[in-house]
């Protein structure tokens, strides 16, 4: 059976992106990496307003937010 290395990347869903990013910087010690905003559904274009966030989780592996 394959062991797995790493992992890219987890995504969990947060209320406030900032106050995220802030408290992961702060008590875990992660950069952050990136931010997407968009206004629609790329594939549909069906208007959903969201926004992603990267941090890294050390390793090769970043944690994410939407």
């Amino acid at each position: 059976m394959p062991i797995i290395d790493r992992i890219h990347h987890v995504a969990y869903r947060c209320k406030n992106a900032k106050q995220t990013v802030e408290w992961y910087q702060k008590y875990l010690d992660m950069n952050f990496i990136l931010a997407i905003a968009e206004n629609e559904v790329p594939s549909t274009r069906e208007p959903d307003p969201y926004m992603h966030i990267f941090l890294d989780a050390g390793n090769g592996n970043v944690l994410a937010f939407f």
